[in-house]
């Protein structure tokens, strides 16, 4: 008798687990409690695989052998409720597609640099030969790509929510790139939850595997002081660099040292710039020396990498201004990392659905280089209210089109426009990425 897969959400994660628990010999049930987008209905239809949208139905859901749940779900819904009452704790995609396959998993998380770091290691290990493919957060899901081509290699971009439903899976080689308040809402307001999901990332490890960390980083560098973690511990820093494996800095040099061999490159040649992409470079090259590439592989990959759509993304010079797409940002720290990396006069957008933002944290890089604040939002006081003793030009808006009119006006020649809103996009936007392709087009339209 088949075994009962059913499947809460039906986006790219929950599709593609539906593909793979069809291939598999599944009776699949997918349910999604808002609509199914139509490229993944047919997708669904051409394989017969039986769906509801706008409902969760208890009876066709709570008879299921596995339940894979969409990260996007909270632990709080009520059909979640219902299955915890019946004792089915609902897995991740991530969790149910190891099952099927036998690849090297190379995983990567943190509050912030996580997608960069991950497409940085994915193309070095494409770089180097290897049949490996991007999975989680970025590229196709995990589960479709098992499903359609195991991979010798994956390289697993994960969230939080992803760690949470991921039981027997192990990562042979994790990256752990900072943790800092963010989703909070999802963690009972309690910081130690957070870090205890991210540090999912090494459940299941074992002496042969290694956890990169970044040991700068107080709250990963507490957590691993009371933990006993049996992998090969591998931190990077932006301080000079400590004894034996690990990373660092020497006076304008990424250095990493891995038994016994050594890769030093100069920080002015690495294609991204900044502090926070000194980290993610360093985090990629230990990556590289772990899995035995040569050095060579890893310099071009440095040096060549385009950078990921939306993140510090250096869109168009206009009249002298350059424009910056940093729609990615969706918390303080990831603007704060924008906001270090420019050396420029700055306009910056900032606004959407602030998820409790302390904006202290930016006063003092925006007294250093902000000239004017656009806010994109429907709601702006604690943006005014926050900067309107620092910032002598603060402007209001609730479209794209008069965010960016606003900025190229307060900007001058040699200025930096950086679309760098700290908040979700949730607001005016579908998400972060349609955010970031309205920005783009309206500065084509300059």
């Amino acid at each position: 008798m088949k075994k009962r897969l059913v499947i809460l959400g039906a986006g790219e994660s929950g599709t593609g687990a539906a593909i793979l628990g069809w291939a598999k010999g599944f009776d699949v049930f997918v349910s999604d409690f808002g609509s199914i987008k139509p490229n993944f209905r047919n997708e669904l239809l051409e394989r017969n695989i039986e769906f509801e949208e706008g409902m969760h139905t208890p009876s066709r859901i709570l008879n299921a052998d596995v339940v894979v749940k969409s990260p996007g779900i909270p632990d709080n819904a009520p059909i979640i409720k219902n299955l915890a009452e019946k004792g089915i704790i609902p897995v991740s995609e991530i969790e149910f597609a190891s099952r099927f396959s036998k690849a090297k998993n190379i995983c990567i998380t943190g509050s912030n640099g996580k997608t960069t770091t991950t497409m940085l290691i994915y193309e070095l290990i494409r770089l180097a030969g290897h049949n490996v493919a991007l999975a989680g957060n970025v590229g196709k899901s995990y589960a479709r790509a098992v499903a359609e081509n195991d991979a010798d290699y994956f390289v697993i971009e994960l969230s939080s929510f992803q760690l949470d439903g991921m039981f027997d899976f192990k990562a042979n080689i994790a990256v752990l790139m900072n943790i800092t308040p963010d989703h909070l809402d999802r963690y009972d307001h309690n910081m130690q939850n957070y870090v205890d999901s991210k540090f999912r990332i090494v459940q299941n490890q074992g002496f042969d595997d290694s956890f990169i960390y970044f040991s700068d980083d107080v709250n990963i560098a507490n957590e691993i002081s009371k933990r006993n973690i049996p992998s090969q511990l591998i931190p990077f820093s932006l301080k000079e660099k400590s004894p034996g494996n690990g990373a660092g800095l020497v006076d304008d040099n990424i250095l990493v040292e891995y038994n016994e061999k050594t890769f030093e490159m100069s920080i002015y040649d690495l294609a991204l710039q900044g502090k926070h992409n000194a980290c993610n470079s360093m985090a990629a090259a230990i990556v590289g020396m772990v899995s035995g590439i040569r050095n060579d592989f890893i310099r071009e990959c440095l040096s060549d990498f385009r950078g990921v759509e939306h993140r510090l993304e250096k869109y168009l010079t206009v009249h002298g201004i350059d424009f910056i797409n940093d729609s990615k940002a969706t918390n303080i720290n990831s603007s704060w990392y924008a906001l270090e990396s420019i050396t420029k006069p700055t306009v910056l957008i900032l606004g959407g659905i602030d998820k409790g933002n302390d904006y202290s944290q930016l006063y003092e890089l925006v007294k250093k280089k902000v000239k004017a604040i656009v806010c994109l939002g429907k709601d702006n006081h604690r943006i005014i209210e926050a900067f309107s003793d620092i910032v002598p030009e603060i402007v209001e808006t609730q479209s794209m089109s008069h965010a960016v009119k606003s900025a190229y006006f307060l900007a001058e020649k040699g200025d930096v426009v950086l679309l760098s809103p700290a908040c979700a996009s949730f607001d005016l936007f579908n998400n972060y990425e349609d955010r970031g392709q309205q920005f783009k087009k309206e500065v084509r339209n300059l």
